[in-house]
């Protein structure tokens, strides 16, 4: 299944298979199939097989993705944000309520596990010290 990426006269490549982008991402090929199938993935290129040709714009796009799956946002509003942005510039207020969301909801998990954290520290410092060892 996996292709030779092409490069620019450049040098730099142009295009990636799905076996590439997934040994690059972490993701499956199963995973990046369904990204593209649910909309959260734009148009993947293909080549006159029919196999897919990431580019290096896919693959930030994947990161950016990757970060919005790491702050919890919930699948819908990934791909609601990515209809957004291929609705083109006037959609992007609706963009940063979605982030600007999202951030409150991550500045709200951050409390909760530095408290979380402060609850460890204690009762870890409590074995410490009970043990005869220190709390640290």
């Amino acid at each position: 299944m996996s292709v030779m990426a092409s490069t620019s006269t450049s040098g730099t490549r142009t295009h990636y298979t799905i076996s590439e982008v997934a040994s690059l991402t972490g993701l499956s090929a199963h995973t990046l199939r369904w990204y593209e199938r649910i909309g959260l993935m734009p148009h993947v290129d293909r080549s006159h097989t029919g196999q897919r040709r990431f580019t290096d714009r896919d693959l930030n796009w994947l990161a950016f993705v990757g970060k919005l799956r790491l702050t919890g946002m919930p699948v819908a509003d990934m791909v609601r944000y990515a209809e957004l942005v291929r609705e083109g510039d006037h959609t992007r207020d609706e963009r940063r309520e979605l982030l600007e969301t999202t951030r409150r909801d991550v500045l709200s998990r951050i409390t909760e596990l530095q408290d979380t954290l402060a609850v460890l520290d204690i009762k870890i410092g409590h074995y410490g010290n009970a043990c005869g060892g220190t709390s640290s």
